[in-house]
């Protein structure tokens, strides 16, 4: 017995533009699973400098690919049927919309760690325990801005995501 299709339009984050969707039950599992990771990460949660740490939000920001590579596996084909469905919008919001910002920030924070480790090392010498004071990475108000910027976004996502899984959803943006 075939499940019903409902058909819906979408508007997406990054400039992808819209896209209307049939909506077949693999499409809606996967939408699920994808709005509860999203939901409950630093995606959908506001982060001003001085609360959290950017190095673990990236680290968050990064978890979602291996997460979404995992459920649309579980999803299977039935999750990506044409360029308007869960599927290839999934991968579009991280090819597109999250990998820009992750090269970025991941890069220009690395390298600040990077520094400071080296001077740590030179200053106490030898294998210490390196302290990253990221209150003093000079890159950390833009940061937070465009964390901030890429939250909203991925807000408009995570609602999209619901809609597909015939939830509701409210953003929590500002």
């Amino acid at each position: 017995m075939g499940s019903k299709l409902k058909s819906i339009s979408i508007n997406l984050p990054f400039g992808l533009g819209g896209a209307n969707i049939e909506i077949n039950e693999n499409q809606e599992k996967a939408a699920w699973a994808l709005y509860v990771e999203l939901a409950t990460r630093i995606s959908s949660e506001e982060l001003k400098p001085g609360m959290g740490s950017a190095r673990e939000a990236l680290n968050s920001l990064y978890s979602l690919f291996d997460t979404t590579r995992s459920v649309l596996r579980d999803a299977g084909p039935g999750a990506a049927k044409g360029p308007e469905s869960v599927g290839p919008i999934a991968i579009q919001i991280l090819n597109l919309g999250l990998r820009p910002f992750m090269v970025k920030w991941h890069t220009s924070l690395s390298d600040f760690e990077a520094e400071q480790t080296k001077e740590q090392r030179s200053q106490f010498g030898g294998e210490i325990t390196v302290i990253i004071d990221e209150s003093s990475w000079p890159e950390r108000e833009a940061f937070y801005r465009e964390l901030e910027v890429l939250r909203q976004a991925m807000l408009q996502y995570i609602g999209t995501l619901a809609s597909i899984a015939g939830i509701t959803y409210k953003a929590d943006s500002e």
